[in-house]
């Protein structure tokens, strides 16, 4: 693109993000070695970015979905800001639908009335989380409220102050206070500490309270390993650190949410706030099965079960009406499926021998979890489309029918699901994929019988073949494998070359000494011989 056009001028008024220049870092070198506490926003911040919000129904389902995955922190709504929100929140309480390890959380902007609108809402909870917040940015500071820094922070000190004389008015409900500067990922790192600090030291909180700093990304406005120093600076100078509890709320604009909040908890974070499949406002929430998912496949237990996830993302779905995209990480219908031929090969042989070997660890070639472990099949692992080989095909018959195909077999496959598929397009599917090989090496006829004196031997049996055809050229064969089948009977696959051509034949039958009389006879038809396969020696 010439310097000169649109789309390049426009980037000149982009400026780069200021870096904090964190020289100390310590974050790169951490491990997670346990999950931070996980608090689902979905009946908050999900619903908000919805086209047509959840009604009261699909709310209860979702809450119901949330704790049967093992949420033990839930921000449950916005009482302040919808008649169906407030009518949730006391819905909960009043049907005593809240189980007793579950802390539901709601919030408030930073305005007397509505804090302690929002406050009385809660009347019957026994315990809760009331967060405050109140927008904190250069840039809204200066478009939208028109307030210096100072404005600003007593801003932030009169809510905090409100919400402390609610907790204490709030008879019968344990009420935990958190504190967020919204678009924190906007606001220099300095004044975002100095309102923090001028919260917790309103707040003084003790070894019993319960007071949280949750730090949002609302835009997400620079890489994620600037914000594992942002988080990292924050947690050095936070007032009262070892008595609070430090959260972020990762949003996805960039696209790296889900690395931004593993840096984050790397850099001292306990809490991560978001969503089931990352729904939320704009490019979503950092998603939580995501983030959960990572850390289970590290071998590290991430408190959220998703055993069943397909059951999980179907029930999302219906929640909220959007779709989770078929490459979506982790939930994805696809991201199981290899359709390209060297994966397929590799996933087909190592399962086999994984099989065969005892070991606890699972190690398996572009697979970086077992699927069964999230409830999902095997036989969604291989589909065949026109990328695919000899591995893929192999895999399916040999899953799908219990056959085990010679290599040169597997390459003579695969070349004609090749070309059925270049003409016709889509994938193979199984039964699809049998009619294709049923066509190409069973005998069209039915033969009962082979000669008794023969046994299996292939040389004995196509001398048997060729008398009983009148054949004037010699069968040689190629190659002949006998397989036991799991039902009792037994297989063949035989290769065979009559004459300049060569072709393969396979048949089953209760007896061997009859699959190789069948696949030898299907082979010499499938080589240009007539009327063999209803020819009985």
């Amino acid at each position: 693109m010439a310097p000169d056009e649109p789309f390049t001028v426009a980037a000149q008024k982009y400026q780069p993000y200021p870096a904090l220049q964190l020289r100390d870092r310590r974050w790169p070198d951490g491990r997670i070695t346990a999950a931070p506490t996980w608090c689902s926003v979905d009946l908050r911040d999900g619903n908000q970015a919805l086209l047509e919000p959840m009604d009261l129904t699909r709310k209860r389902t979702m809450f119901e979905l949330l704790v049967e995955l093992g949420f033990k922190e839930i921000e449950i709504g916005f009482p302040c800001s919808s008649a169906t929100d407030w009518a949730f929140v006391r819905d909960l309480i009043e049907r005593d639908a809240i189980p007793s390890d579950v802390l539901v959380q709601v919030m408030s902007p930073m305005r007397t009335d509505l804090i302690e609108q929002t406050a009385t809402c809660l009347k019957g909870l026994s315990r809760g989380v009331l967060q405050v917040f109140n927008p904190t940015s250069a840039v809204q500071r200066r478009d939208v409220f028109e307030a210096d820094r100072q404005r600003i922070k007593d801003l932030a000190v009169a809510g905090a102050e409100t919400a402390l004389r609610m907790r204490d008015v709030l008879g019968g409900t344990k009420l935990s206070l958190q504190y967020a500067p919204e678009s924190f990922s906007q606001t220099e790192p300095d004044f975002a500490l100095e309102v923090c600090n001028a919260v917790l030291e309103l707040w003084q909180p003790s070894a019993d309270d319960d007071i949280r700093v949750n730090l949002p990304a609302t835009v997400e406005a620079y890489p994620p390993m600037e914000f594992g120093d942002r988080i990292e600076w924050m947690h050095r100078h936070l007032a009262y650190r070892d008595r609070i509890t430090l959260s972020v709320h990762p949003h996805n604009d960039r696209g790296t949410g889900v690395a931004a909040a593993e840096m984050a908890v790397l850099a001292g974070a306990q809490r991560v706030e978001g969503t089931l499949f990352g729904n939320g406002e704009r490019s979503g929430n950092v998603c939580l099965v995501t983030l959960a998912m990572n850390l289970f496949s590290q071998g590290v237990v991430p408190g959220l079960d998703f055993g069943d996830l397909d059951r999980a993302r179907r029930v999302a779905e219906a929640c909220t009406g959007m779709t989770v995209p078929p490459r979506h990480p982790w939930a994805g219908d696809l991201v199981y499926t290899s359709f390209a031929g060297s994966h397929q090969d590799a996933i087909s042989k190592s399962l086999r021998k994984r099989e065969q070997r005892s070991s606890q660890w699972w190690d398996v070639p572009y697979l970086p979890i077992d699927p069964h472990d999230i409830g999902r099949e095997y036989s969604a692992l291989i589909r065949v489309n026109n990328q695919s080989g000899k591995g893929g095909v192999n895999y399916l018959m040999r899953t799908g029918f219990g056959l085990d195909l010679p290599r040169r077999l597997q390459i003579d496959l695969s070349k004609l699901v090749q070309a059925y598929l270049d003409e016709h397009g889509g994938e193979v599917s199984r039964d699809l994929l049998w009619t294709i090989f049923q066509d190409a090496y069973c005998t069209s006829g039915s033969p009962t019988s082979a000669p008794m004196a023969a046994g299996d031997d292939p040389d004995v049996l196509l001398a048997a073949l060729a008398q009983a055809t009148g054949s004037r050229f010699p069968y040689e064969c190629l190659e002949l494998t006998v397989q036991d089948m799991a039902s009792g009977s037994s297989c063949c696959f035989a290769h065979v070359a009559v004459a300049e051509h060569a072709a393969w034949g396979f048949a089953t039958a209760q007896t061997r000494s009859l699959a190789v009389w069948l696949a030898l006879a299907a082979a010499v038809e499938k080589a240009g011989s007539t009327n063999i396969a209803t020819s009985s020696p």
